[in-house]
């Protein structure tokens, strides 16, 4: 049966966007679909002072110019979540909110989602002074006192971003060390940003917002109130690999979709790029990925890559 697209990719973050660009231009017929609006992590991500380039450009900024780039070489369907795909032979079948498509290839590029702390008041407050997105709802908070979960490098994003917008934030950390990037270790220490070392947060309480929080000493096991009008959280990812369960593509012992040096996976006809395969996690790393990926499902529809 003649299929639909040689390559369906699943996720329009940097990495889909890019293998629409390199597949398209490669002579493929590439669709790429996604749930939500194209951009991923992009679309909540302040400034990119990192993306070779561009010294300085919004997340939103670049995640657009991706998307009008792709759109020269590709098909982009936003908002058509895909609720099932299966492999069948020669081809892989993907059924989505729209209707079912056939690929002779597969990209899952389906990104990650924010760990949440899983902690009493988290649920019934979130919207509610509970934020997983300084750039989404920061603005709200200015000359208003929050705090910020996570010692990683979201972590020190998020409390820079909240300082540099005149937020009052502090930074809980449960281990006695931020594990940040030591360029953004030394932004946060050229600020008077307090962080609460060895504690977290075991309870988040208020009547109809955020009022307070209750911290746990990972030392001593002693609990503290702390006042605060909101609360971000920015612990990691949470990959979305259900599709890559339906498929029964092997794992790493994290979680992970294990991919081969050119993102194949378990599946000769599926790859994954992006969050789901994990890495440094960074935007031009996910764009490469795609990249190399797209140009890689060339063998499968009988093309080849001047390499």
């Amino acid at each position: 049966m003649e299929n639909d697209f040689d390559l369906a990719v699943i996720g329009a973050g940097c990495a889909g966007l890019a293998a629409g660009v390199y597949g398209g231009r490669a002579g493929m017929k590439v669709c790429i679909f996604d749930k939500g609006k194209a951009g991923g992590q992009l679309l909540i991500t302040h400034k990119i002072e990192n993306y070779i380039g561009f010294t300085d450009i919004s997340g939103p900024d670049l995640a657009a110019k991706m998307l009008e780039h792709a759109q020269q070489y590709s098909q982009v369907k936003e908002f058509i979540e895909v609720e099932h795909v299966r492999a069948e032979g020669d081809h892989i079948l993907i059924k989505t909110t729209e209707g079912e498509y056939t690929a002779a290839a597969l990209l899952l590029s389906t990104g990650a989602d924010h760990k949440h702390l899983g902690v009493p008041g988290e649920e019934e407050l979130a919207g509610k002074g509970v934020s997983y997105c300084a750039t989404c709802d920061g603005f709200f908070f200015r000359n208003r006192k929050v705090i910020v979960v996570g010692g990683g490098s979201t972590a020190a994003i998020e409390s820079l971003y909240l300082k540099g917008i005149d937020v009052d934030v502090s930074l809980v950390h449960r281990r006695d060390r931020l594990r940040a990037e030591s360029a953004l270790i030394e932004d946060i220490n050229k600020t008077d940003m307090p962080i609460h070392f060895n504690k977290r947060v075991i309870g988040i309480q208020g009547e109809k917002r955020v009022e307070k929080v209750i911290l746990e000493c990972t030392d001593t096991g002693d609990h503290t109130e702390m006042a605060t009008d909101g609360v971000f959280i920015a612990i990691g990812l949470q990959p979305n690999d259900m599709l890559a369960k339906q498929l029964g593509l092997e794992m790493t012992e994290d979680g992970l979709v294990k991919v081969d040096p050119v993102f194949r996976t378990s599946n000769p006809r599926v790859f994954a790029s992006g969050d789901l395969i994990g890495g440094v996690r960074q935007a031009i790393t996910a764009a490469a990925e795609g990249t190399i990926a797209s140009l890689n499902v060339l063998p499968l529809v009988g093309k080849q890559y001047p390499w």
